[in-house]
């Protein structure tokens, strides 16, 4: 079926209402609005603000719309003034054909709150068609013996308009044999028919042409014209008669081309050429023409081009029987056209909502649709449906129309987009079904705070650190999207306000990741604790927090100290150690600290050089100076000792401590402990034998000027303290580093002071002085003279 035909039978098929809704919904009487066809576009049609009672402002608020049953846009809606206008120039004849009146059926429709007003546009006709014969030439073959008052059927001429622009009225040109009588036909067509004013004598006049003229009503009227050929034939007195004067058919839809629709019949008593019959079609219209044709011999009639319920349900086919004679025979066929379910359900969506925001109230409209069915009875009956695991429901509104509301909460985290199906099939057999999928998606509300992947982070750097080093990252994500989603760090103020955070780290804003600004100590600060904020972008903006430990890692960069014996002073002190010492004799302790922990805090010590080596020994892990052997009396007097103490760190740093150590036979034995003396004694060492001898004489008077010294000093002790300085160098030494109970450098409970003189050769001593334990040591003191009193000199 051509697509022009199908959509003018379309316009006039019964339409399928679903009505439910009540009529608080839709206007009880429709507008109706009249307009001529062929009218220019943007013609006014009517004002919607008039009729409807509401303001411009709240159709707009509302959504109007005007949808047409056919769902083509005839009119369109000025959304400023209301005004409806004509949106296409309007054919009457290929909307409507024959159909008087015209009317197209529409709705304006507002979406929210949701209300229908039914309307009506009937189209008026104007004379824009002239009258058309179906046949420029027509040919009659009319006996002689035709009686006078005969009547000639003719084929009308066609007129696409109607009422009075149809076709009104017949003219014939002036003969003297005919005149024109003009007919109605049952459907109120007018046709004409010749009627044979005197008989005609072929021996005169054989055969005439006539000018056949159709008028229609119009202003001015049109016409249109056609050649009627008349040839006399000889007498013919029987017309054909046809077996039934109404033949009825019902013939399938789907019925393929060619198909057989009907045979019909007539017999002419009369014999030879004038018994002859041919079977054609009498004034039918060119849809007739188009869909059926009859074989003119066996009378049969087939389909020539398929048939459409949806477009037309029936036709009226007037057939004639005509002999040789001219004589004819009239009969009609009525073919009822069956419907058969061969159109799917159609669904069209007249607006669709996306996205919809998670936080949507309930029942929300998010699209409006309507469902249509071409077919009749149940093969026209619709049933729709959704998913059912949906947060969606259907809602019927008007007539076909449907509504798509949520019927639930949202949550764009669990499931950003919904594909709904929409699955529409109708109640024919067979079921026809038709799905238009549909895809919402949610919009983000900003519901979720920024969340850490762990509350509480630990940092670890190693100290002496670059400025500007990266130390790590902090991350956290939200699950909203967009701006809602994008995270922006900063540092909490510390809950220690002394502690100097923003001077220590900082945080990139975007990435979380924290730099050390300056380098960092170990000794001076081994951990400290920074709170992070994560805040996203929203409005308005949620946030969270976390704690970031920074623990600083020590680095061997602290050499150990020596605390005892100190080096810093002008002169050492020297160790004394009897030679009845037995093996293994603690001779002093070295007490050295490091500033760094852990390994790099732990130290070893090691005896790197010794004036004799083998007598003394360091004990590697206490610093511990012990004798290693029973000590003799070939042992030089005086030593030095050159002690290593190193820490465990990588690479390993060190310092060194010397230690002077002097060999006595008694405690009340004076020493002069000077180092260059005791470089001069070895190379003395050849000249012992000599000293031996010297001493041996001198002994006895040697011992009576020191029993004679020391009387001296003991009187004069007190004034002792004005006199020269102490070579022991100045300031506090830490009592917890000596040991004078008896268990530390010596085993009895002595403390040796040394005082020693550089440069002058001579040097001052002095004997022992008991100790008590826990008390800090006295300063030595000691006095100068530039002569030999109170003074001795070794040779």
């Amino acid at each position: 079926m051509e697509p022009g035909e199908k959509h003018s039978q379309q316009i006039r098929q019964v339409l399928l209402f679903f009505v439910f809704l009540g009529g608080s919904l839709v206007c009880s009487e429709p507008w109706r609005y009249s307009v001529a066809e062929e009218l220019e576009i943007g013609s006014f049609i009517a004002n919607v603000v008039k009729d409807s009672g509401l303001s411009v402002e709240d159709l707009v608020a509302r959504g109007v719309r005007v949808i047409f049953d056919d769902y083509k846009p005839y009119l369109q809606l000025d959304q400023q003034s209301g005004n409806l206008l004509l949106n296409e120039q309007l054919d009457r004849e290929a909307l409507c054909h024959l159909t008087e009146p015209c009317i197209l059926h529409f709705q304006v429709l507002l979406e929210n709150p949701l209300q229908f007003f039914r309307a009506e546009l009937w189209v008026k006709d104007i004379n824009d068609h002239i009258p058309t014969f179906l046949d420029k030439h027509i040919l009659l073959k009319i006996s002689e013996s035709t009686a006078p008052g005969t009547s000639f059927q003719m084929d009308s001429a066609q007129d696409l308009d109607v009422g009075k622009n149809g076709v009104q009225n017949y003219t014939l040109s002036p003969n003297p044999y005919f005149r024109l009588k003009v007919q109605d036909s049952d459907d109120g067509r007018k046709y004409p028919e010749l009627l044979l004013d005197q008989s005609l004598d072929r021996e005169k006049e054989p055969e005439l042409k006539l000018k056949l003229t159709a008028l229609d009503g119009g202003s001015p009227p049109r016409s249109g014209t056609t050649l009627v050929h008349i040839l006399v034939l000889d007498i013919n007195d029987n017309a054909p008669e046809f077996e039934r004067p109404v033949y009825e058919v019902q013939v399938p839809e789907n019925s393929p081309v060619d198909s057989l629709v009907v045979r019909v019949s007539a017999t002419d008593l009369d014999a030879g050429i004038y018994g002859e019959v041919s079977y054609s079609f009498s004034h039918v219209s060119t849809d007739i023409r188009k869909t059926f044709e009859i074989h003119p011999i066996s009378g049969e009639i087939h389909l020539k081009a398929l048939l459409d319920f949806e477009l037309i349900q029936s036709y009226t086919i007037n057939i004639q029987a005509t002999d040789g004679g001219s004589l004819s025979g009239k009969s009609a066929i009525l073919v009822q056209v069956v419907d058969v379910n061969d159109n799917p359900p159609e669904i069209l969506m007249t607006s669709l909502t996306s996205p919809i925001p998670e936080n949507s109230s309930p029942e929300m409209v998010v699209a409006v649709f309507s469902l249509r069915d071409q077919d009749a009875g149940n093969n026209g009956r619709m049933v729709c449906s959704i998913q059912d695991d949906l947060p969606f429901l259907l809602r019927p509104t008007f007539k076909n129309f449907y509504t798509l509301v949520t019927n639930g909460a949202l949550d764009r985290e669990s499931q950003a987009e919904y594909n709904i199906t929409i699955t529409v099939s109708d109640l024919g057999t067979p079921r026809l079904k038709t799905q238009h999928n549909i895809t919402v998606t949610v919009s983000d509300v900003n519901d979720n705070a920024p969340a850490f992947s762990q509350t509480t982070y630990t940092l670890r750097v190693r100290e002496n650190n670059s400025p500007a080093l990266h130390i790590g990252t902090v991350s956290a994500t939200d699950r909203d999207a967009g701006a809602n989603a994008q995270v922006t760090y900063s540092l909490l103020p510390p809950r220690d306000p002394h502690l100097p955070l923003a001077s220590l780290v900082s945080i990139n804003a975007d990435n979380g990741q924290l730099f050390a600004l300056r380098s960092l100590d170990y000794e001076a600060l081994q951990a400290f604790e920074v709170r992070v904020g994560a805040a996203d972008r929203g409005s308005p903006a949620l946030s969270s927090q976390a704690l970031v430990r920074v623990l600083v890692l020590d680095d061997n960069d602290n050499a150990p100290f020596v605390l005892y014996p100190l080096q810093n002073g002008s002169a050492p002190c020297t160790e004394l150690v009897p030679r009845a010492a037995e093996a293994g004799y603690l001779v002093t302790k070295v007490v050295a600290v490091d500033g760094d922990s852990g390994q790099n805090a732990w130290l070893s010590f090691q005896l790197l050089k010794a004036t004799e080596p083998g007598l003394f020994g360091v004990w590697a892990h206490n610093g511990e100076v012990r004798t290693a052997r029973l000590l003799s009396e070939r042992d030089a007097v005086r030593h030095r000792l050159l002690v290593l103490v190193k820490d465990n760190g990588e690479p390993p740093l060190s310092a060194s401590v010397t230690l002077h150590v002097l060999l006595v036979d008694g405690f009340s034995q004076p020493y002069l402990p000077l180092p260059d003396v005791a470089a001069a004694e070895a190379r003395a060492d050849p000249l012992t034998v000599y000293l031996v001898i010297a001493l041996a004489s001198v002994s006895s008077l040697f011992l009576c000027s020191a029993l004679a010294f020391v009387a001296v000093r003991l009187c004069r002790r007190s004034g002792a303290a004005s006199g020269g300085g102490c070579a022991v160098p100045e300031g506090h030494f830490p009592g917890h580093l000596v040991d004078v109970s008896g268990a530390g450098t010596l085993s009895q409970s002595y403390q040796y002071e040394v005082c020693l003189t550089g440069g002058s050769g001579t040097s001052e001593f002095k004997f022992l002085k008991p100790a008590f334990p826990n008390l800090p040591p006295q300063e030595c003191k000691m006095e100068e003279s530039h002569t030999f009193k109170n003074s001795i000199e070794f040779i």
